[in-house]
């Protein structure tokens, strides 16, 4: 769980914020009226929600690209109503 403070009392205390992050490993969350505004991390942490977040993307990716490559038969088309078929422009000619 992160620790919370408002925007105007972090200010003041920025320095105290930084080391609680760096060397306490606390996260800290700025509100501004109550509301999340930023958070504060570690850098380690940073690389860690940078690298999952590569890694979750590269997954998508390669799911959504085994998508293009399947091909419905007329068979199957039929039988599931679908009254429309995608074409690349090089299928074409």
């Amino acid at each position: 769980m992160a620790y919370e403070i408002p925007v105007t009392q972090a200010r003041a205390e920025l320095a105290d914020l930084i080391n609680r992050v760096v060397y306490g490993g606390e996260r800290v969350v700025v509100t501004r009226h109550g509301k999340p505004l930023v958070a504060l991390v570690s850098a380690a942490d940073l690389a860690r929600l940078e690298n999952a977040g590569e890694a979750a993307e590269e997954q998508v990716i390669s799911s959504v690209s085994s998508f293009g490559s399947t091909s419905s038969t007329p068979a199957a088309r039929g039988r599931f109503g679908l009254a429309a078929e995608h074409h690349r422009p090089e299928d074409r000619t």
